[in-house]
């Protein structure tokens, strides 16, 4: 920084008291047990109607993996009141658009469509909560359609199988080392019974989360939830979910990939960690900020230095995973710009990552990353999907409204001493190394150094 300029002062968290994610958030819940968020944004006459289901891959029974991602396959096959290809054709017909993803967590469902389809919409899906109908001529084909996503995504793909790995690596002890596809030969034995049985336990009202964004009324939204959602009864309780913990296992565990599809070899180097649900610490907020302010974009160290400076990097950086029921992670990556200086990258990492534990991060580098973050998301606020995704993710993960709300004013509240303290607390010890090479690039070439 040119010594003329002035120094940039860490952010003031009462200052930020005004930034609410989201804005004015309405929060209901129907007789049934159904969970209703409304984020009104009047700009234009479109809504997201989202169904969040508290279940993910981690929820599965043990020999079942990938049976929540299947049932949300086998959610399009039809109903008793319409047959397979009715809800879809629908959305097409008014210009709208749908999906659905499933996650190691959560199970969501979502259309996007001018705001006078939005109760035909939420027909539809309260149809779909109670009503499947599935046959064994659907069941079939549908498993050969999931096999052949699991062929094409993970099974083809390099890094995807190395991902596998690390994942049950990283989560000893835990469903999260589980694929949330599945294994094959798991997948392969999922039945008709299996579907049901899974879609009876957890596709209930009470527990699920409708989230509605656009330009809608909370009145009007809890009105047309009453007409639809609120015929649909409880059929099953499906409890608290208690999962088993993630143990961090002592010392530094590497796997090494070799496969001639990779071009290029990349590194990868994890740690488990709290994530806004599991931390008891207060850590959250500044393992957010230490991601940022160590790799998280151009102005990060890890880029500033190894991609920009000593032109070492292709890519390199750092993420946190913090919207998780259970235990977090925190990776950093990094790919050479010569494959012959994978170990010379590695080294240089660890030692960046060795002198923000010793002697911490700046007040400069600290604010730099705060208003990055916060202008980030109230640019993210611009598109009303991505308000529904942030609010249904975290309020299947533990996280209240006020709590996503709120979270500007953690981060501003984040210190040097609070960054330089997380980095020493969790970087410093128990972690994953991977290495995704080429076929001609054997394991003995990655580093041996910790």
């Amino acid at each position: 920084m040119p010594a003329s300029a002035e120094p940039v002062q860490l952010l003031d968290a009462s200052a930020m008291s005004d930034i609410r994610i989201g804005g004015e958030v309405f929060e209901g819940e129907l007789e049934n047990g159904l969970k209703v968020v409304v984020i009104p944004d009047h700009r234009a006459p479109v809504v997201t109607h989202m169904v969040w289901y508290k279940v993910g891959a981690a929820d599965e029974p043990a020999g079942q993996s990938g049976i929540a991602h299947f049932l949300e396959h086998l959610m399009f096959k039809g109903t008793t009141n319409h047959p397979e290809g009715e809800f879809s054709a629908m959305v097409s017909s008014v210009g709208g658009r749908e999906n659905a993803f499933t996650s190691q967590d959560y199970t969501a469902y979502f259309q996007q469509v001018a705001k006078e389809h939005l109760e035909t919409m939420m027909s539809f899906e309260a149809d779909r909560m109670e009503n499947l109908v599935l046959t064994d001529a659907q069941i079939i084909p549908e498993r050969d359609v999931v096999l052949q996503e699991r062929a094409q995504r993970v099974d083809r793909n390099p890094g995807a199988r190395l991902s596998e790995t690390v994942d049950h690596m990283m989560f000893p002890n835990h469903p999260y080392g589980i694929p949330v596809i599945g294994w094959e030969n798991e997948i392969r034995q999922l039945d008709k019974d299996d579907a049901i049985g899974f879609y009876n336990r957890y596709y209930t009202p009470n527990n699920a989360v409708l989230v509605v964004a656009g330009d809608v009324t909370p009145d009007h939204v809890m009105e047309l939830a009453e007409r639809t959602y609120g015929q649909v009864e409880r059929r099953a309780e499906p409890g608290e979910r208690i999962r088993s913990q993630a143990q961090s296992l002592p010392g530094i565990q590497k796997v090494t990939l070799s496969d001639p599809q990779v071009a290029q070899p990349t590194l990868q180097q994890g740690w488990l960690v709290p994530s806004y649900n599991t931390d008891t610490d207060g850590d959250a907020a500044a393992l957010d900020v230490l991601a940022d302010v160590l790799g998280g974009g151009t102005n990060s160290r890890l880029y500033k230095q190894l991609a920009v400076q000593d032109q070492l990097a292709t890519e390199v950086g750092s993420w946190y995973r913090s919207t998780a029921l259970d235990s977090g992670e925190f990776k950093i990556y990094g790919v050479p710009k010569e494959p012959q200086n994978l170990n010379k990258l590695e080294d240089e990492i660890q030692r960046i990552v060795q002198d923000v534990i010793t002697n911490g991060v700046s007040a400069d580098e600290v604010a730099r990353s705060q208003r990055s973050m916060l202008a980030s998301t109230i640019y993210a606020q611009d598109d009303q999907s991505t308000m529904a995704r942030i609010f249904g993710s975290a309020l299947t993960t533990g996280s209240t409204v006020e709590q996503v709300q709120s979270w500007p004013q953690l981060i501003a509240a984040v210190t040097p001493e609070d960054v330089q303290r997380v980095a020493a607390k969790y970087l410093d010890g128990s972690s994953v190394k991977s290495y995704l090479l080429p076929a001609e690039q054997t394991a003995a070439a990655t580093p041996v150094t910790q």
